[in-house]
């Protein structure tokens, strides 16, 4: 599979191709006119992949992380200026498609959206960042170095009742105001500044019968302070109405996402989508209220055994897409 050589498999690359295919070649088999937006470049293994398999697309790729866009450039470097590459967040798109990076002029419609959500191999991979509970490093976890707010900076300045909530709504963690009692116990004494003893504190904590049948006990204290520090779910609540909104007709948007909370924000918004805005209840629908969207999948898809085997980090994903049917504006209702 395309991407080992860079130390970062693409998760589900052959479905993902597949289900912007269609919106990709609705002109030309080789994606000639097409543009598709990775908005979660990464290391580019799904963006090198789309560009070898249609090879007159565009793509246009934003990344948050400076290192990761480096990354990204030089995998890219063959495709020249089929690969435009932006410095930015995911909910920045419509800044980005004004201004795309190598392009003439902005972008008033794409063909597609991928979001790959979550931290990526490579910076999970890369020790000093702290995003992995595995190693000791520095409680960092900032997908863009340049941000202010740290890992630690929420554990060390945060009120109880501030970190306790973090914790239940980031990380769905049962433990949420012990943890935080801990935290602040331990504080105390000497600031936090690396992810192995904010671990020991997670151990000690959590009930050992939870321990046994729950996972790392330390993996939703991470996943919440991530998403904490990176503002990642309001991230995606903006990106996702500005990605559907950036679609042409015959266009669509695929997310996959690798837990609870992201799954739920997009199952939220395809739905929303893809429902009528007439009154419930009427014999007809109104004129311009039919559903300018249609769910793609139904229901989230997984990888499949073969790949989870492959590639361990796929065993979370889920995916979803959704393709635009009409404009805005247009007519709908019984003919």
């Amino acid at each position: 599979m395309s991407g080992a050589e860079h130390g970062h498999i693409p998760v589900m690359a052959d479905r993902i191709v597949a289900l912007l295919a269609p919106a990709l070649t609705r002109v030309d088999p080789a994606g000639a006119g097409a543009v598709v937006v990775d908005a979660t470049l990464g290391a580019g293994g799904h963006a090198e992949l789309l560009l070898q398999t249609f090879p007159e697309l565009t793509v246009v790729g934003i990344d948050r992380d400076g290192a990761a866009r480096a990354q990204a450039a030089q995998r890219l470097a063959p495709f020249g200026a089929r690969a435009s590459i932006n410095a930015g967040r995911y909910d920045e798109l419509a800044r980005v498609l004004a201004e795309p990076e190598g392009l003439d002029g902005p972008l008033r419609a794409v063909d597609g959206v991928l979001f790959d959500l979550g931290v990526s191999s490579m910076q999970l991979d890369q020790r000093n960042r702290g995003f992995a509970y595995s190693v000791d490093a520095p409680l960092d976890m900032r997908m863009n170095p340049e941000d202010p707010l740290t890992a630690a900076d929420v554990l060390n300045t945060y009120s109880h009742g501030d970190l306790a909530r973090v914790l239940s709504d980031y990380g769905e963690e049962r433990f949420a105001g012990r943890i935080a009692s801990a935290v602040l116990d331990a504080r105390r004494s000497e600031p936090f500044t690396t992810s192995g003893r904010l671990v020991e504190l997670l151990y000690a904590t959590i009930p050992a019968a939870t321990r046994r049948t729950g996972g790392h006990p330390a993996k939703r204290t991470f996943q919440a302070l991530r998403i904490e520090v990176n503002g990642e779910l309001d991230s995606l609540r903006q990106a996702l109405p500005a990605a559907l909104d950036a679609l042409a007709v015959g266009g669509r948007v695929v997310v996959m996402s690798y837990q609870s909370l992201e799954d739920r924000i997009v199952k939220r918004e395809f739905a929303a989508r893809c429902r009528s805005t007439s009154p419930a209840g009427l014999p007809v629908e109104l004129p311009g209220t039919a559903p300018r969207f249609e769910l793609v999948t139904r229901g989230a898809e997984q990888a499949t055994p073969e790949e989870v085997d492959a590639n361990p980090r796929s065993a979370p994903a889920r995916v979803r897409a959704v393709e635009r049917i009409a404009p805005d504006g247009a007519e709908g209702g019984a003919q």
